[in-house]
């Protein structure tokens, strides 16, 4: 078939060379690109087909060479077309196809606006959703940071008034500590005395080193305050061990409220942050990152054990200063009784010394004076024994000369009878003194034995008076106050 007469307008029309050419490629399908991207679909149209129209192409393309023995044709009539051509005009689109391919680009152009102004619709709410939604949460931020930040405050103020307790208490039993060491110091001075009055009385001399009352409480009043003393050393040494307690849970509420202080600067700090905020800034993988190690339970559990433990500490505090200051009231009792007590069998052993004494030297005094009547005696008796020699001689003098007369003048007359008898009355009578001149002499010495006796005890009783009275009660007379003993200075 040749079409004759006809305008060939087509971009093959000219002098072609003749050369072999191929029929033109069928018409195939444009090949499918699969994209990575994956869009982003709203809810209920997800499943839709994208927007793109699907249009097939035909693509052809005409091969032509000149042919190099062909002459050209007039321009005054078209050329007929070659047969190698003619088969490539069966090869275009017909107008039915031309009609679809239209319709299908005016469908696919209205679906594409109808699904353009549904997208920007849903687009539009959905930001306003998501406006909303934000808004809401960063609301909700906010209050939770006030909630977090009054829950914080509440247990600050907590911690702040148990630390403010705890140090006011560990000043007090402090205080209680240093006055048990005071105390405890303070018991030497008299335990000193005690211990002095023991060494001066062991000086005492024979009879009077006796273990009377005056002994036995001075030894009690040792006892006693060397056992004070312990009790008190004792206390403190347990109330330091208190206090140690109590510096660690100090510890603990100050780092607990420190931590409370930073966790409130940082929250006030976040609550004060804005959209218009200069220092807010892009954290990339912060919300993934759990860096927490408590919950709101277990946060406010710390705390309360805090706290509960500092009052538990407080509460033992309070028993140890209590047991204390009954310790205080006590011991000082005690001590200041058993000080009466010992000064009361002092001023007793006094009384009774000072009253052996006075009956000594009343002894003393009678003795003296026996001695001198004793030594009178003895010189009368020896005048007597001497005045009684005389006598005794002009006897005897007498019966010798009478002894001589003769013979028979030698009678045993009156006179001689009187002689004889005379001279056995003044023997005996001198016998006699002399017996109770020894008597006398022996009495005279055990006086004066017993005026030495009399005199050592007199010596022994002024010493123990002067250990007792002067010595020891002169030590004994001042004695640690009541505010001392409680450990005040």
């Amino acid at each position: 078939m040749e079409f004759l007469g006809t305008a060939q307008t087509a971009s093959y029309y000219g002098p072609k060379k003749a050369c072999g050419c191929r029929a033109l490629p069928l018409a195939v399908r444009a090949p499918v690109i699969q994209e990575c991207y994956q869009p982003y679909y709203l809810p209920g149209y997800r499943y839709l087909h994208s927007w793109r129209p699907s249009l097939f192409y035909k693509v052809s393309r005409a091969h032509t060479c000149q042919d190099e023995g062909a002459t050209s044709h007039s321009s005054l009539r078209p050329p007929t077309i070659l047969p190698a051509l003619r088969s490539a005009l069966f090869c275009r689109y017909s107008p039915h196809d031309w009609d679809q391919s239209n319709q299908q680009q005016i469908r696919g152009a209205e679906a594409s606006r109808l699904w353009a102004g549904r997208l920007m619709g849903d687009s539009t709410r959905l930001m306003q959703d998501k406006d909303q939604l934000t808004q809401q949460m960063q609301e909700g931020a906010c209050r939770n940071l006030g909630q977090r930040l009054s829950d914080v405050g509440f247990w600050k103020s907590e911690l702040s008034y148990e630390l403010e307790r705890l140090l006011s208490e560990n000043r007090s039993v402090d205080t209680v500590k240093r006055r048990l060491e005071c105390a405890a110091d303070e018991a030497n001075c008299p335990l000193q005395v005690a211990l002095e009055c023991l060494y001066h009385r062991e000086k005492r001399i024979g009879i009077d080193l006796v273990h009377d009352n005056v002994e036995k409480n001075l030894i009690q009043e040792v006892d006693l305050i060397k056992c004070c003393q312990e009790q008190m050393r004792k206390l403190a040494q347990r109330i330091d061990i208190q206090m140690r307690d109590n510096r660690d849970a100090q510890h603990a509420l100050e780092k607990d409220l420190e931590d409370k202080s930073s966790a409130q600067f940082i929250d006030e700090k976040c609550l004060d942050l804005r959209n218009t905020s200069d220092c807010i800034a892009f954290f990339h993988g912060m919300e993934k990152v759990d860096s927490t190690i408590s919950v709101p339970e277990t946060w406010a559990k710390f705390s309360n054990d805090n706290i509960k433990h500092s009052q538990n500490m407080r509460a033992n505090s309070i028993r140890l200063r209590e047991e204390g200051e009954n310790l205080f009231e006590t011991l000082s009792d005690q001590m200041w009784r058993q000080f009466t007590n010992t000064n009361l069998a002092f001023n007793a052993r006094i009384s009774e010394v000072t009253d052996v004494k006075s009956k000594l030297q009343t002894q003393l005094a009678k003795t003296l004076q026996e001695i001198f009547q004793a030594e009178d005696t003895i010189m009368l008796l020896e005048r007597s024994i001497m005045a009684k020699e005389c006598p005794l001689k002009v006897a005897q003098t007498r019966l010798e000369c009478r002894s001589r007369r003769p013979n028979v003048e030698l009678c045993r007359d009156t006179p001689q009878f009187k002689l004889v008898n005379e001279v056995f009355t003044i023997d005996d009578t001198l016998q006699t003194l002399k017996l109770r001149l020894r008597e006398t002499q022996h009495m005279l010495q055990l006086l004066v034995m017993t005026k030495g006796r009399l005199e050592h005890e007199l010596a022994v009783k002024a010493n123990t008076l002067c250990i007792d009275k002067e010595k020891c009660m002169r030590m004994r007379k001042t004695f640690p106050s009541t505010p001392r003993l409680v450990g005040y200075t």
